[in-house]
């Protein structure tokens, strides 16, 4: 019996259920047919042509991404623009698109778990627990935590840097700062700066923070780290698709998971 993209579908939403989605998302099937017989997956952060061609040259028939190339209802698919190109060379090449975002980053052993796992935190909380009763799960946007070991804001940077794969990063505060309690929160984190300076975070790990938030922050005493918004999440995507090459063998198949090469942040630093 072969593996359909229904399974894969079944598969990720056991793992990720859809209804833990933020009410502005557009997680799921985005492109193709469920009954579809799955060759090779390739798992990536983002559905670029880069991705796109890569699926193509290792016959892989499924993509899934954390970010949805269909966040928002396209008025029209044609050439003119990038992502109705996207659209007509995926269903040209008989490529299905599966999309787990924002119940991918609120999920137990989620995205922020794993970003949290990284940094080798434990016994952490959820900044913005989910309304959907998940049992003993925690699940929600954001996780935050009580150091045991207090440390240094140049020592936490260091940390992040080690966690999430990078040589630089962008932070605000005093190096010096003794830090007691830190939210992270993956990719752009903007809209709970505020909700993790409430729950009384004295730094911000997180992605995409923009200047004037940042700057009131710190009037406050507030540190952030920005690690950028591709690092803070891919390095959690992979340890995801492992999980899914690893389910997939558990259940007896052995379609490839391939982690895509091509997934690159747009940002260059020097």
């Amino acid at each position: 019996m072969s593996l359909k993209v229904k399974d894969i579908s079944e598969i990720m939403e056991e793992y990720a259920p859809l209804n833990l989605k933020e009410s502005y998302d557009n997680v799921g099937l985005m492109i193709g047919d469920p009954e579809c017989e799955v060759k090779s997956i390739l798992v990536a952060l983002d559905c670029t042509m880069k991705t796109i061609e890569e699926a193509e040259e290792n016959n892989c028939n499924l993509i899934i991404t954390h970010h949805p190339l269909l966040f928002r209802k396209p008025s029209s698919i044609t050439t003119e623009t990038l992502q109705g190109r996207k659209i007509m060379e995926i269903i040209k090449n008989g490529i299905n698109l599966y999309s787990s975002h924002t119940n991918l980053d609120s999920t137990d052993c989620g995205i922020n778990d794993l970003a949290m796992q990284l940094l080798e935190f434990k016994n952490y909380d959820v900044i913005e627990p989910s309304s959907i009763n998940a049992g003993d799960r925690q699940v929600g946007i954001g996780r935050i935590i009580n150091l045991s070991n207090p440390t240094t804001l140049e020592e936490l940077c260091e940390k992040a840097k080690e966690a999430f794969e990078i040589c630089t990063l962008k932070y605000s505060g005093e190096d010096h700062q003794i830090i007691k309690k830190v939210a992270v929160i993956n990719g752009s984190g903007s809209d709970f700066l505020m909700k993790a300076k409430a729950l009384g975070a004295d730094c911000i790990i997180t992605g995409d923070t923009t200047y004037h938030y940042v700057s009131d922050l710190q009037e406050e005493g507030i540190s952030i780290i920005d690690v950028g918004h591709f690092e803070s999440e891919w390095p959690g995507m992979k340890i995801v698709g492992k999980w899914l090459e690893n389910r997939i063998r558990f259940m007896g198949y052995s379609n490839n998971v391939l982690i895509s090469n091509e997934a690159v942040s747009p940002y260059k630093y020097k």
